[in-house]
């Protein structure tokens, strides 16, 4: 009888693990699909769709994408939009294996794009459009596409190498393929300045998504820096600004993103050409190392506290600052 009780009681068990599994496909499935289905109004215009998604997600980049020339505009916000959704993947899903299919189904889009197939997405519709008008190396597209679905399993970095490989993989490829866009991938100077760019812009990012990441509990800061300066991740957590060491830890951190910053500068300098002005065919490019020396001013107001909540807010005169560095060929 034992026998018989304990065999009936796994049967519930046994169906509710049944259901689970099924569960867990079908919202697998509708995952995927959401990545295809979920904006179909925006298939109609997708060149709007990408500027609307810009403008709604990635404000700095809405303002900075006017700067370009007419006819590469359209092509700008697809290739942002597409970035836009790939960084954010790894917060909208709710584990690993969804996000991982949302990454394969980029990686046939590029494919199939390549292939002239695209599929009904208004982002890979636009990122075909944009790909019969300039060359647009898929090798950049996959790399970035590589490099956050690396990030699904490995979020957090343990060096400042780890982190500027990523940089590299993920902010500078996308600045190489703004280069690609102009026409400027075989000037050695701009993408030089790309590359440290890249990696300025990425800690900005960092720095400033640093009070959104450790109220899930994560890290943003290579433990590198935080160890040395003596920083607890639990501390960080739940006291945010007033851990200990976490000033200092950010203060190093945001040094590397303004040496790279100033670097990036430098490089056009010492290139020599144009009094040491960016040429105005690749500036908008490099408009983004504006709201990251920005950001990087207003941390130092606030004594390196990543947690101030003035960080949070739009600083209403980086239009003007955009617009007066494109002018003057300065970022």
């Amino acid at each position: 009888m034992l026998g018989l009780w304990s065999t009936g009681s796994r049967l519930p068990a046994l169906a509710s693990a049944r259901l689970a599994n099924r569960v867990s496909r079908v919202s697998q499935v509708r995952a995927l699909a959401s990545v295809s289905n979920a904006s179909e109004p925006g298939v109609a215009d997708p060149s709007a769709y990408c500027r609307d998604y810009v403008r709604t997600r990635d404000y700095e980049s809405y303002l900075i994408g006017s700067f370009y020339p007419r006819e590469y505009q359209s092509a700008f916000y697809a290739l942002r939009a597409f970035y836009v959704e790939l960084a954010s993947v790894q917060d909208t899903v709710s584990n690993a294996m969804i996000g991982k299919m949302r990454m394969q189904f980029w990686r046939d889009a590029i494919k199939n794009i390549a292939d002239g197939r695209p599929p009904q997405h208004p982002i890979a519709l636009a990122l075909h459009d944009a790909s019969r008008r300039a060359n647009l190396p898929a090798y950049h597209l996959r790399r970035i596409i590589d490099a956050r679905d690396a990030e699904l399993h490995t979020p957090a970095h343990l060096t400042m190498e780890s982190l500027r490989a990523h940089a590299e993989s993920t902010t500078s490829t996308f600045l190489y393929l703004l280069l690609s866009l102009l026409n400027l991938s075989s000037d050695s100077v701009s993408s030089h300045a790309a590359s440290h760019l890249g990696v300025a812009q990425c800690i900005h990012v960092l720095l400033r998504a640093l009070p959104y990441h450790a109220s899930k509990g994560n890290m943003v800061i290579p433990a590198e820096l935080t160890a040395r300066h003596g920083v607890r991740q639990e501390d960080v957590f739940r006291k945010g600004g007033n851990a200990d060491g976490i000033s200092d830890a950010v203060f190093e951190f945001a040094t590397v993103a303004n040496d790279n910053l100033l670097t990036a500068r430098e490089m056009f300098k010492q290139a020599g050409n144009g009094g040491g002005k960016v040429p105005r065919r690749a500036m908008p490019v490099f408009l983004y190392g504006l709201p990251t020396r920005d950001y990087l001013g207003r941390l130092e107001s606030v004594d390196f506290d990543a947690f101030h909540p003035s960080l949070q807010l739009r600083d209403w005169k980086l239009p003007w600052k955009i617009w007066r560095g494109y002018y003057k060929g300065d970022f």
